[in-house]
Order: C-alpha cells, then sequence, then structure tokens
C-alpha cells in the first residue's frame, strides 16, 4: 500500500468512527420533553448557606446574603420551608414578609437539649410576631436519627402547639409516620419527606411511588392534611440501587412530580432551593446536590425547554474526536503494514478512550470540590490516563501481531563460505555453577558447525575449587580452542566477567557471542547466524532463550507458558521498527561496536538490555530471529522465578532514569522515534504495576475509611471503578487472543501463562518502586539445579501477596457487610477490590503449585513450532 492510499485510508477510517462517536453523543443526549415549570410553586426547602458556611462550624449567612436569596426566589414560589433559627436564620420570616413569601418555619431539634429549648423559645416567639408564617415544623427527621426518644418529641410538639394558632407539626419519611403511628396524635398535620432517590427507586416510577405513598398515608390517618415538607432528586452523587442522580434526573423527576401535584392538590416544599456544599460532611457527597439553583444562585437545568442530560455535549464531543484524532495519528505514524481492520479497531479504541476520558474530567470538575477532592481527583486522573495510555499501546501490539499484511524486517538467512565466514568469539560466564552442568554446555560448544571460532569460559569469584577446577581442566581436555579463567576477587558481576573476557578475546575476533552457563547451543547456531554480520549496519544478532526442562514440572510449564509471550510477540513487533530488547544469552554482538560503546554495563543489573539501548543510541541495526538455537534452564523454584523478575524489572528503571534523555528526545541519539516508542512502551505494564502497587494501598487505605467514617468518604466515581476492571478484561482478552493465534495454545495453556504472569505482578511492582528510590542492587544470579520448594518454603515466598489478598477480601466483604450491595458505584468498588486482588491471588496459587514438582501437564508448544505458526 502506498503512502498516499495509506492516508487516505486512516483519513476515511478517522472521519467514520468521528460521525460514530459524534452520533453516540447525540444518542445519549436526545432532548426529551417534559412538563413546564408553573410560573410560581408552593414552596422551596430554604437553607440560605453558601460556599465556607455551615450549619456544623456555626459559620452562617449573613442578613444581606439571606435577603439576596429571598429576593431571588420572590414570585416563584408561594412559600419557604426553614430549618433553624439559629443565628441571623431568626431574621428570615420578617426578610421573606418583604418579599411576599410566606414562611413554614422550623426548629432544629437533636442530641443537644439546651439547644432544642433554645429553638424552641425562639421558634414560638417568631411565629407570634411574623403573621407570614403559616405553619411550624418541630425537628427535621430526628426521630429517624434517633436523636430524641419519641416521648420527649412528643412533649415539644404538645408544648408549641398550645403556644401557637397555626398548625405544628414535625418532618419525617414516610416511613416513620407508618412505623410511629401515635406520632400523629401531637401534630395537626403530617410534615412528610418524599425523597424517592434514598429509596432507590428508578426515575421512571418516582412520581407513582410517591403518589401510592401519600395514598397509603391517607389511609393511615384519615383526616389528617398532609404536608410534603421535602420532594426532590439530586442532581449529582452515588447511584442507589435504580435511582441515578444527575441534574437531567433532577429536572425530569420535579418537572414531573409538579405537574402530577397539581393535579393531586398536594402542599409540597421543592427539597430545595440552592445546593448545601457543607452537607456533604452529614449526607455523603450526595447531600450537596440537591438545590434547583447551584451554590452559585444560577438554575442548573431548564425550567421549560426540552430536557438534555449534558445540555453542552457538542462541545464535550468536539474535544473528545479532537484528542482521539490526535491520538489516533500518533498510533498509525509508522503503519505501513497494518490492515484495514487494524487501524479500525485502533480507532475504535482511541475515539472510545477519548470520549470516555473526557466525559470523566467533566463530571469530575462539575463538583463542588475541596481541597480533598482535588488532590483525589488529580491522582485518580493521573491513574486513569496512564491505564488509558497502557491501554492504547497493548493495544498497538496486539493488532501489529494479528492485522499486518507482512513482516518488514524479516530474518533472511544467506549462505557463505567457510573462509568468508567472520571469527566469533563465544563467552560463558559462570560463577558457582554446578561443573557438570557447565561440562555439557561446553560440550555442545566444542560440536558447532563452524570453522573460526575460539570459547572463554570467565569463573568469577567462585570460592569452592571443586566447583571451578573441573570445568578448568576439561576446558583444557577440549583443547585450545577453549580458554578457562578463574578470576577472584572480581567486580562487576556478570557484566565484570564479561568485560574481563573482551579483554583477553582473540585479536581477530569479529563477533562477540554470548551464552549463559547451562545453554546447549544448536551446532548450527554460528553458521546459520553470523553471516548477517556481513552487513555493516548489524550489530547485534538476537536467537530467542528457550528452556529444555519446561515439561519436568507443572510450575515449569507455567513459568515456560508465560516466558514464550515475550519472545514470540513482543519480540517480533519490536524487531519491525529495529527495537529489540537484548537479553544475555544467545545473543551475538559485533566487537568494534561493543568496544566502541564501552563495553558491558557494570553499574547496571540487567547488562545485556542495556547494552543494546546503548547500540540503537549510536545509529546500529539489530536483527531478531523468532526460532530456538539452545537450551538452557529455567529457575527451579518459585522464589528464584520471582528474584529473576525483580532484577529484570529492577533493572529496566535503572535504564530508564540513565538513559531519560535520550529516550524522550531530550539529549542528542541516534535513536528513531519507533525506538524512543518500544522501549517506553515495552516497559509501561511494568511501571503500571508499581502504580498499581500503589493504587491498592490507597484503595485499602481509602476503603478503611469509608468503613470508618463514611458520611466524610463515598466509594469513587463509577468511571474510576470501571477504568481497572476494563483494562483486566483487555489484557486478558489480548493474551488469550494471540496466545491462540500466535503459539496455538490451548485454553489451559493460556490459561497457565497468564496465572504465571500475574503471579509476578506484585514482585515487578516492588521493583519498579524501589528502582525509582534506589540507583544500586546486588546483581542476582539465578542458581541452577536447585532443590524444589518445602510447602512451607513455597508459602513464605508468596506472603506479601497473601498478605494484601486477605485485607482486599477483608475490606470488600467489610464494605458489603456495612454498605451493603445496593448502591452501584459500591458494588462495583467491591468488584474492584476483588479483581485487584486477583494477582495476589495467582500469586498463592503459583507458589503452591511450586511446592510440588510432581505436579505435571503439557507445557505450551515447542518454540520452533511456534516459529511455525509465525
Amino acid at each position: 500500500m502506498t503512502r498516499r492510499a495509506q492516508t487516505f485510508l486512516n483519513i476515511i477510517i478517522a472521519v467514520s468512527v468521528a460521525t460514530v462517536t459524534f452520533s453516540v453523543w447525540a444518542l445519549l443526549n436526545l432532548p426529551v420533553s417534559e412538563p413546564d415549570w408553573p410560573k410560581k410553586i408552593p414552596g422551596y426547602s430554604f437553607s440560605p448557606m453558601r460556599l465556607g458556611q455551615s450549619g456544623i462550624t456555626g459559620i452562617l449567612p449573613s442578613i444581606e446574603e439571606i435577603d439576596a436569596d429571598l429576593k431571588l426566589l420572590k414570585g416563584t414560589a408561594h412559600a419557604i420551608r426553614t430549618y433553624s433559627v439559629e443565628g441571623t436564620f431568626a431574621e428570615i420570616p420578617a426578610l421573606a414578609h418583604k418579599h411576599g413569601l410566606n414562611v413554614t418555619l422550623g426548629a432544629w431539634i437533636g442530641q443537644d437539649r439546651d439547644r432544642n429549648e433554645r429553638e424552641i423559645t425562639k421558634v414560638i416567639q417568631l411565629a407570634q410576631s411574623n403573621r407570614n408564617v403559616v405553619r411550624v415544623i418541630i425537628g427535621n427527621e430526628a426521630v429517624l436519627r434517633a436523636d430524641i426518644p419519641l416521648s420527649e418529641m412528643s412533649k415539644h410538639l404538645d408544648k408549641v402547639r398550645k403556644a401557637l394558632r397555626v398548625p405544628v407539626s414535625t418532618a419525617e419519611p414516610w416511613h416513620v409516620w407508618i412505623r410511629y403511628p401515635e406520632l400523629a396524635e401531637h401534630v395537626d398535620f403530617l410534615a412528610v419527606h418524599m425523597l424517592p432517590y434514598w429509596e432507590g427507586v428508578d426515575i421512571d416510577l418516582a412520581v407513582e411511588y410517591i403518589v401510592n405513598s401519600i395514598t397509603m398515608l391517607k389511609h393511615a390517618f384519615p383526616g389528617k392534611h398532609l404536608v410534603i415538607a421535602e420532594v426532590g432528586w439530586p442532581s449529582n452523587g452515588r447511584t442507589r440501587r435504580s435511582a441515578v442522580a444527575s441534574v437531567s434526573n433532577e429536572a425530569t423527576f420535579l418537572r414531573r412530580f409538579i405537574e402530577r401535584a397539581q393535579k393531586e392538590k398536594y402542599t409540597y416544599y421543592v427539597m430545595e432551593a440552592f445546593d448545601q456544599p457543607w452537607k456533604r460532611n452529614t449526607e455523603g457527597a450526595v447531600g450537596a446536590y440537591w438545590g434547583v439553583y447551584n451554590v452559585a444562585r444560577q438554575p442548573k437545568f431548564s425550567f421549560r425547554e426540552p430536557i438534555v442530560g449534558i445540555p453542552h455535549w457538542r462541545i464535550l464531543a468536539a474535544i473528545s474526536i479532537l484528542v482521539a484524532v490526535i491520538t489516533l495519528a500518533f498510533l498509525l505514524m509508522d503503519s505501513a503494514t497494518l490492515r484495514g481492520f487494524g487501524r479500525t479497531f485502533l480507532a475504535i479504541l482511541a475515539y472510545t478512550a477519548a470520549a470516555v476520558a473526557v466525559w470523566v474530567v467533566h463530571d469530575y470538575t462539575n463538583q463542588y470540590l475541596t481541597v480533598k477532592s482535588v488532590v483525589v481527583g488529580i491522582l485518580l486522573m493521573i491513574g486513569m490516563f496512564g491505564l488509558i495510555t497502557v491501554l492504547l499501546t497493548e493495544a498497538h501490539e496486539w493488532v501489529e501481531v494479528l492485522w499486518v499484511t507482512g513482516r518488514r524486517r524479516p530474518f533472511r538467512p544467506f549462505a557463505v563460505d567457510d573462509e568468508d565466514l567472520p571469527m566469533v568469539s563465544v563467552h560463558v560466564a559462570a560463577y558457582n555453577e554446578p561443573p557438570n552442568m557447565v561440562i555439557e554446555t561446553l560440550d555442545a560448544l566444542s560440536v558447532m558447525d563452524y570453522p573460526n571460532y575460539e570459547v572463554l569460559v570467565i569463573d568469577n569469584n567462585t570460592k569452592d575449587e571443586s566447583v571451578w577446577q573441573p570445568v578448568a581442566a576439561h576446558c583444557e581436555k577440549l583443547g585450545s580452542r577453549f580458554r578457562f579463567f578463574h578470576v577472584d576477587p572480581l567486580s562487576g558481576f556478570k557484566s565484570g566477567a564479561l568485560n574481563f573476557a573482551l579483554q583477553h578475546t582473540s585479536p581477530d575476533t569479529v563477533i562477540v557471542a554470548v551464552i549463559d552457563s547451562d545453554y546447549i547451543v544448536d551446532r548450527t547456531w554460528l553458521r546459520d547466524l553470523a553471516p548477517q554480520f556481513l552487513k555493516s549496519e548489524i550489530a547485534i544478532v538476537q536467537a530467542p532463550q528457550d528452556y529444555h526442562d519446561s515439561d519436568t514440572s507443572a510450575f515449569k510449564s507455567l513459568a515456560y507458558a508465560e516466558y514464550c509471550g515475550f519472545f514470540f510477540i513482543g519480540m517480533i513487533t519490536r524487531n519491525e521498527r529495529n527495537a529489540i530488547i537484548q537479553h544475555g544469552t544467545m545473543t551475538m554482538v559485533r566487537r568494534s561496536v561493543l568496544e566502541g560503546v564501552g563495553g558491558w554495563a557494570e553499574w547496571c543489573i540487567t547488562e545485556d538490555a542495556e547494552l543494546g539501548l546503548r547500540i540503537f543510541e549510536h545509529g546500529y541495526e539489530a536483527i531478531y530471529i523468532a526460532r530456538s538455537y539452545g537450551k538452557g534452564l529455567m529457575p527451579d523454584t518459585f522464589i528464584d522465578y520471582k528474584k529473576q523478575r525483580f532484577r529484570w524489572a529492577y533493572g529496566a528503571v535503572q535504564i530508564m532514569k540513565r538513559h531519560a534523555g535520550t529516550l524522550l528526545g531530550f539529549s542528542p541519539s541516534r535513536l528513531t522515534a519507533g525506538q524512543r516508542y518500544h522501549f517506553l512502551a515495552g516497559w509501561m505494564p511494568w511501571l503500571a504495576d508499581g502504580l498499581n502497587l500503589l493504587f491498592n494501598l490507597a484503595a485499602i487505605g481509602w476503603s478503611t475509611a469509608m468503613i470508618l467514617a463514611p458520611k466524610w468518604f463515598d466509594p469513587p466515581m463509577v468511571a474510576f471503578s470501571l477504568f481497572p476492571l476494563a483494562f483486566f478484561v483487555f489484557k486478558e482478552a489480548k493474551l488469550f487472543s494471540l496466545y491462540n493465534t500466535q503459539a496455538g495454545a490451548t485454553i489451559l495453556q493460556t490459561f497457565s501463562a497468564a496465572l504465571a504472569g500475574s503471579s509476578l505482578s506484585h514482585t515487578i511492582a516492588r521493583a519498579v518502586l524501589q528502582g525509582m528510590v534506589s540507583s544500586k542492587l546486588p546483581f542476582f544470579r539465578t542458581p541452577k539445579l536447585a532443590e524444589s520448594e518445602a510447602l512451607r518454603n513455597a508459602l513464605a515466598s508468596a506472603r506479601e501477596e497473601t498478605l494484601l489478598m486477605t485485607v482486599l477480601w477483608l475490606a470488600a466483604g467489610a464494605l458489603a457487610v456495612i454498605h451493603g450491595l445496593d448502591t452501584r458505584d459500591m458494588l462495583l468498588w467491591i468488584i474492584v477490590l476483588l479483581a485487584q486482588s486477583v494477582p495476589y491471588a495467582t500469586t498463592l496459587i503459583v507458589s503452591l503449585v511450586s511446592a510440588f514438582p510432581s505436579l505435571h501437564f503439557r507445557s505450551i508448544a515447542s518454540i520452533n513450532m511456534i516459529r511455525a505458526r509465525i
């Protein structure tokens, strides 16, 4: 496909998906006609607090502020209902009279008996002196909260009724009146709260729910006048069962209710005139959002126009499309071989991710933000955008494996006459390795089908002579082609040993090849791969790591399945942009380049990957062949498996920190954009594991706060819960897809890979976080032919993960017991906690499997079988 054709196809896909995206935004925000709001309603619940004011702290609005609020409501309602006569609230009746508003005057009743008496005395005084006080309500849900006994409330009511001529009641939800019918004997009318949101009632059933409840009360208390003292719906907050809090639902409910209330001739007070941010401390976040007007005294919805979910949705849709186009352009920058389906798949993901991210940012910033919510929001946004970035890079790898027209940089072997083959020096570093194992490695090297090579064995720092002397004797037996060095002391771990070997390499050496001391190489290794160095631009030729003991236990089968994903999926796509990760066995390096870039880095515990990046920075090329030319031994125990991965992840962070300037383009180098992308994107999942550990610790802390202080801490927004769940599902879908199509793996084998990979998540996370704050960690050698773990040791190797799993389970269980599963947000958060525990559970499972070496099952297909499929 020509570049022009690619551009045209990309534009067609981008425009098509943008059209669908805009259409979805439009579909979700279709105007819905609802009954018009009347010019004047019976009344509003009236709390005139503004930002920074609170009924808890006692910081109350000024008289001027109260007057301004009443002026705003003038002509829109017949009356207002108040809740207290404390401080400036005592001026409300007189101020309301000035604006033609009647007052249902409220006295706050709580656990403070002295305050209760003051409120009652004041309310009697005000009701007697203000003719616009048409009703009095003593207490607001005081019986529901059990602030005072029912008998005490009855005495207060009797006292006030005796003192006043206006009707007197107390305000409670409808079910409290049903539960305590004797309370009705002490009131002149029933002041009833009808808030179907708190009952979890669907918006479409809410009005009928109120009508049915009122009918029930009329039958239960014949002859008693009913006043709906509060009726409303919140514009923001957590979903309760079927009740969704939103601006459009608030408008829908109130406009429908008011029309029905007119027909039924209800007396009611809309809950409430103005949003009250301070109420989040007593009712949870939703308590701030019951106002018809926001805290800035602006109407939150149209009173007569059709209702739209997000009135300015077109702006959000345009922003999301713009973000998606930029993201898609980046993803398709270098996509010459990508098929149309792969481009479309990336486009759908980019547009979906952008739309969701824009909606989440919009929804979150439309809250009344506090210092706590801003800090939490920033952290959640960073996590969300990080997760989206990782998801898109994972998707990019997915499509570049499945939906391409061909490979741009395939391995092309070619034959060369023996006299033209370059001299190769094979370096084998060993430390305290079993001599029989090393001798087997040397025997395989001795029979290679290659005319011009040497083998240097460097044993560094092995103290026991009985370990290294048999190897030295065997090298002498194999002849002059083999040279043995025992060096003690020698600094620099494996890289120090390899630098020592480089200094003693034959002068006519062109290629340095490195294998681990446990590898049995194919005799054609050098003959097949060394000719690639006749191309001057090639500095590295890499074959995959492979293992010959994968079927010796179930644990090793699990680990082998996990290894295959990197060598036969990730490395193949990286090779397309000359960005492979060099690994320190089955690798071949041009000697002049190796010496020119400064040899092996002794500061880095993953010296192989660091060397490869350094060589790329100098503008050289590498080639990868997805064929096994040698097989070694896998870690024998789970703890060794974890330590190996810890070293790899810690080393990756070391490399990123040291090479940040060149990787980010701030320092001069000859790295291409594709190489920068693959090195950063390739390590991004490991960085995500580190952030995920911090997320889990924060989730445990947040959940603990939700258990101990439920009024102060709500579950995170639904979107923030859905992102980790969606990412979890996406990763597993990708893994199963690629293992099935590329490796021919069965479901069990793919599950094995997922299990083993997941079991390392915490280890990688610790390595990443430790790498962020430290620079040096001792090199850890993976032991060979070690004893299998006893059950106790195996369990000990997973103790941190088991602890975290247990804590997450306890947190989820406690939330379910204390808060129930009625709220969608809470249910999703509990599911998130359980999902986040899965990697820790897999660690425990794999540790148990490793304790039973007699367990077996068939491992994934051999590497060369996979290569045949590729």
